[in-house]
């Protein structure tokens, strides 16, 4: 019988690190888009915050998971916490001195944190069985529930009062900068061994190119990167599109509340569908969620379409991403590992920093209001969705004596 016991102990660290440090992740991206639109000089530019997050994650994740490969995931953990700790720090003394720029330098920073939060995923399997393996991704990423009700409930709270200046968001990045103190304790706990020392003739692997020249992996990209992209088009846009449609910051952070409670409460269940149904039908239902997303959004823009649209949106994100992590990680070899998560990483939160970045340009420059806005961000979906369900169905329909 195959002993769990040590994965299962690092799955529980890594949830309580998913649940309390991520919900700063959440924080932010409530509020991220609101203090950019009051801080930019160009209301086109309010979403670029949430870009630089992202754009700081995806540059960030090569040399953390070189960090990981060569020190541990401890070091890589402690390091990322660190890093959204600094960044906290300087976007709250941006809003101190009203900088939009400086803002931007924080949030790059911030990015640092949401990098290392990426590989908690691939942490959980490093120590796990193939069977525990689904599972244990899927807990972890489970461990985002309380991330879901912490973040944005912190915001209402925080952010709530008379004052409508950009220092009401002032409390929430203090909050996020106790957040990561307190959470680098929790890596400490981990049980992850450090990957051993390659010998000069121990197995080099395939290069990257043929990394993701493989189908297998190439396919788990593609629905990676758009799973994530467009779940962040849309969810970056959505308080800009409350608030413009005229509700309130509480509207919007209780809609992404929802929202992310969405994206990981099906966590509980994801891997069990996956061991029992396969990857590929898994992540193919939740590409197809992801366009229901879109569909109902288009329908209006009551708080009820809100609500409805952004837990679809959180579901179909669910499969779509857990699914493509799973197929991911069953298709390298070990001493591949920081090769090839890197450059995933890389890749997924490349194609999020340009649909970030494009969300903030859809939604207040592409017609005369919130909900020509809100449209076209929804309508921008179509494309991502055909590539990715292509490449599923491409991959399903090869022969199966070639090579995966």
């Amino acid at each position: 019988m195959i002993d769990d016991t040590r994965a299962k102990r690092n799955v529980a660290v890594l949830v309580a690190a998913q649940a309390f440090l991520g919900s700063q992740i959440t924080m932010i991206f409530v509020i991220g888009g609101l203090a950019g639109q009051q801080l930019s000089p160009n209301v086109c530019l309010a979403t670029l915050p949430i870009s630089m997050i992202v754009f700081g994650s995806m540059t960030t994740a090569p040399w953390l998971s070189t960090v990981m490969q060569n020190y541990g995931r401890r070091a890589g953990f402690v390091v990322g916490a660190f890093g959204g700790l600094i960044g906290a720090a300087i976007c709250a003394y941006a809003l101190t001195i009203n900088n939009f720029w400086v803002f931007l330098l924080g949030s790059y920073m911030t990015g640092i944190y949401m990098s290392s939060q990426g590989f908690f995923r691939f942490a959980a399997a490093d120590t796990a069985s193939e069977t525990f393996r689904p599972k244990a991704i899927s807990y972890v990423m489970a461990g985002g529930l309380i991330s879901a009700v912490i973040g944005p409930q912190l915001v209402s709270i925080l952010s709530s009062g008379p004052d409508a200046t950009v220092m009401r968001f002032f409390p929430v990045y203090l909050a996020a900068m106790t957040l990561n103190v307190l959470g680098m304790a929790l890596f400490f706990l981990l049980d992850i061994p450090k990957p051993p020392v390659p010998s000069v003739d121990s197995p080099k692997g395939r290069t990257r190119w043929e990394l993701l020249t493989t189908p297998r992996i190439a396919v788990a990209v593609i629905c990676g990167m758009v799973s994530y992209a467009l779940m962040n088009l849309v969810m970056t846009s959505t308080p800009l599109a409350v608030v413009g449609c005229g509700y309130a910051v509480a509207d919007a952070s209780n809609i992404v509340t929802s929202h992310v409670l969405a994206m990981f409460a099906p966590s509980f269940f994801t891997g069990h569908l996956i061991a029992r149904f396969g990857v590929e039908k898994i992540m193919g239902l939740g590409i197809a969620i992801l366009g229901f997303a879109g569909v109902v959004a288009l329908q209006g823009v009551e708080l009820t379409n809100f609500y409805i649209a952004l837990v679809l949106l959180g579901l179909g994100w669910n499969f779509g991403f857990i699914g493509a992590t799973t197929m991911l990680a069953s298709s390298h070899a070990p001493h591949e590992r920081g090769r090839m998560q890197g450059l995933n990483d890389l890749l997924v939160f490349g194609g999020v920093t340009f649909a970030s970045l494009a969300s903030g340009g859809l939604m207040n420059c592409s017609g005369g209001d919130a909900v020509t806005g809100w449209a076209a961000v929804n309508m921008a979906m179509i494309p991502f969705l055909v590539l990715a369900g292509g490449s599923l169905i491409w991959l399903v329909m090869r022969p199966k004596t070639k090579t995966a």
